[in-house]
């Protein structure tokens, strides 16, 4: 059985048995209750916590599956805050039933949830929950296109302080560009050295006018379907090519994919090159650079038209799950925030294709 046999299989159970078992439980569930419910089945989150259970040291603590998915119905109901989050818990029955706690007493309070959200930060544990949730309901399905595009995450921080640059003399030989050494390092190696900091960033919108803001990026790739796959946050400064070769590492561990489309920011030979070593075809938009633009093939073209699923996949993070509302500070807590927004949108497309 394939891996979207299996996902439709496990789509089927959740419909004709796991809701009506919980509507005569809970009474009526509306498409919220029923998104948050598919997000956690699809995505096992129970599977990731067990390195946080008691092993009988000091008071037990708060049951983190529970947190878990209290984090993951604050991306699904794009709560604005945690107190928000904690409010909803306590009024909606059926909500704090779901996930997990039976009693109003049982919900712990708001510091409690932002120890949890610490710890779940620092184990990047939204990223690891999707990306084996990628290859268990995508894994050998062949993806026709990897779209690749970055998007502007506003911070609540100030912005770091920047580093003179070093100023290489005339006679010296040039050091060679970060996209040189890329295609010579890791996954690992790359992603360590990509910068972290809220700095401020500068990026042309679709109607080419400049927008100016204070915080972080997300790279991200998205397949057929406006399906996140792999993502990485880094300062808002740095350039889009930048974080492309990372990105193209990460998703080819996840996902069989034929077509590399990204827009002019990404016109760099190495990126290219990359593409053809992964055995992938590269459509990139030229960047004439003060010279003559390259159109595109008719054939091209068409194909091109796909690249927008990287552009709605992070405009649907903005308006409904969580891109509109960073309060938390600091890359690795923004990154978990984000990851539960993007978990809960790869499951919703995931479920898409099965309709």
């Amino acid at each position: 059985m394939t891996a979207m046999e299996n996902l439709g299989s496990l789509w089927n159970s959740i419909q004709a048995w796991l809701f009506p078992m919980l509507e005569d439980e809970l009474g009526e569930l509306d498409e919220k209750h029923r998104e948050f419910i598919s997000v956690c089945e699809l995505s096992s989150p129970q599977a990731y916590v067990d390195s946080y259970r008691w092993v009988g040291n000091g008071c037990p603590p708060a049951s983190r599956l529970a947190l878990c998915k209290a984090f993951i119905a604050k991306a699904v109901w794009d709560f604005p805050t945690t107190r928000d989050l904690i409010d909803a818990v306590r009024h909606r029955p059926t909500l704090r039933r779901l996930c997990g706690w039976e009693t109003l007493k049982g919900v712990p309070s708001e510091s409690t949830f932002s120890r949890a959200f610490s710890i779940f930060a620092d184990d990047q544990l939204p990223q690891r929950i999707q990306e084996a949730m990628i290859k268990k309901h995508y894994g050998d399905k062949i993806a026709g296109h990897i779209s690749r595009d970055g998007t502007a995450v506003h911070g609540r921080e100030k912005a770091a302080k920047k580093t003179p640059k070093v100023i290489t003399q005339p006679d010296q030989e040039a050091e060679p560009t970060r996209l040189q050494i890329q295609l010579q390092r890791s996954l690992d190696e790359n992603l360590a050295d990509l910068p972290g900091d809220c700095d401020w960033g500068t990026k042309k919108d679709s109607k080419g006018k400049k927008q100016t803001w204070r915080g972080f990026k997300l790279h991200l790739d998205a397949i057929d379907g406006d399906i996140p796959i792999s993502w990485v946050l880094t300062s808002a400064s740095l350039h889009d090519s930048q974080a492309a070769i990372p990105l193209a590492q990460m998703s080819a561990g996840r996902v069989i994919s034929l077509y590399d489309l990204a827009d002019a920011a990404y016109d760099a030979k190495e990126i290219r090159q990359m593409s053809e070593r992964l055995g992938h075809v590269a459509l990139i938009d030229h960047n004439p650079r003060r010279g003559e633009k390259r159109q595109f093939t008719p054939s091209q073209a068409v194909r091109y038209r796909q690249r927008n699923s990287a552009e709605r996949v992070n405009s649907h993070l903005h308006d409904n799950h969580g891109g509109r509302h960073v309060r938390v500070r600091g890359a690795v807590k923004v990154a978990a925030h984000l990851g539960f927004g993007l978990l809960v949108i790869a499951v919703e497309q995931l479920l898409k294709l099965l309709s």
